[in-house]
């Protein structure tokens, strides 16, 4: 089950950049979608659909991500570093010195 939430997971994300570059760039960024002189369509219902897709996708993406966190859980064995810097502290006793004659 969990492989087949991250193969959606992954098909999820590749699709959310996808619609992210094909939208119309505002400030000049990465956005490489077409101009409004080019477009065959208004560029109204194309920034509207590529904005609502974009949601849809969003929205889809955290819920695959949140459901694989919540499924791994039990497999996680989760220790901080400190507790394990202290365990071995705890473990070692001090060395001893060797006495000079």
């Amino acid at each position: 089950m969990q492989n087949i939430i991250l193969i959606i997971d992954i098909i999820l994300a590749i699709l959310l950049v996808g619609s992210i570059l094909l939208q119309k760039s505002e400030g000049g960024a990465l956005g490489i979608g077409v101009s409004e002189q080019d477009s065959f369509v208004s560029a109204r219902s194309a920034s509207s659909f590529l904005t609502k897709a974009t949601a849809i996708i969003a929205t889809f993406f955290i819920i695959t991500s949140i459901s694989l966190t919540i499924m791994s859980r039990e497999q996680l064995t989760t220790t901080s570093v400190l507790e394990s810097i202290e365990e071995s502290t705890e473990d070692t006793s001090e060395p001893e010195i060797p006495k000079s004659e």
